[in-house]
């Protein structure tokens, strides 16, 4: 018999949480919108985020790295250079984002102040 008391129905579903910890965090979801598509350079992942300073660029993608979400490979030059890929609990994340998408461009106002 399901729970109905007051307590159980106050509850937060913890994965929902922790995905919007993540995810609910401003550039989180572009940058990983682009890394959908192919690995990408540090400077072409920038370029591709209007607005994002390479400072927050630099701190989302500590923090998806740290989550497991996102690989930081070294490219040995010259010239040096750092490209980005989806892992694969990354890359298993497009399905539910592409959802999301959807629903977006179907429930949202054009006027919230998107990209």
């Amino acid at each position: 018999m399901a729970d109905h008391s007051e307590q159980a129905c106050r509850r937060v579903d913890v994965g929902i949480s922790r995905v919007f910890e993540l995810f609910g965090k401003r550039w989180t979801g572009p940058i990983v919108s682009v890394l959908m598509q192919h690995p990408v350079h540090f400077a072409d992942l920038r370029r591709a985020i209007p607005g994002i300073s390479e400072r927050m660029l630099s701190d989302r993608l500590t923090e998806l790295g740290a989550a497991g979400l996102v690989l930081r490979e070294v490219d040995e030059g010259p010239p040096l250079r750092v490209s980005y890929r989806l892992t694969q609990a990354g890359a298993a994340m497009e399905p539910a984002l592409k959802e999301l998408g959807s629903w977006a461009e179907t429930h949202l106002k054009d006027d919230l102040g998107g990209c």
